[in-house]
């Protein structure tokens, strides 16, 4: 089992290089057959090469956004990451708590990982913005 210090560690690697548009960096985190999801992809993502794709996708929309982790909580084959994320959109910035569960490969690779979190206040902030430009 994995303890509080090397998920924290490893955390503290692996949450930054969601931070900066480099999907490349972000993907060397996983395993070549990981299983990705998170509340815009439910369904999930199976393997690096698709997984690549939907990273440059979604890092080249948010290049600004900050993860940091609140709390560790070890589990077998992983741990449980709670986290904060500051997301940037339009002039605000939408602070969401979220968490996600890391399983890894027998080569410390990510194997699974499953986003959860209430995306509400960042689709309305959205909205709102798109309605702006609408307007404008």
């Amino acid at each position: 089992m994995m303890t509080k210090e090397k998920a924290r560690e490893f955390a503290s690697r692996w949450l930054p290089a969601w931070t900066g548009n480099d999907p490349g960096k972000l993907a060397d985190f996983y395993s070549d057959d990981a299983l990705y999801l998170d509340p815009a992809v439910p369904g999930g993502i199976q393997g690096k090469d698709n997984l690549l794709a939907y990273f440059r996708k979604l890092l080249a929309q948010n290049p600004n956004w900050v993860w940091t982790q609140i709390e560790a909580i070890p589990m077998e084959g992983g741990f449980l990451n709670k986290w904060l994320a500051r997301i940037p959109i339009g002039d605000k910035i939408i602070e969401c708590i979220g968490v996600c569960f890391v399983q890894f490969d027998k080569r410390g690779k990510i194997r699974r990982n499953e986003v959860y979190f209430d995306r509400t206040q960042m689709m309305l902030e959205m909205s709102r913005l798109r309605q702006v430009k609408k307007v404008g």
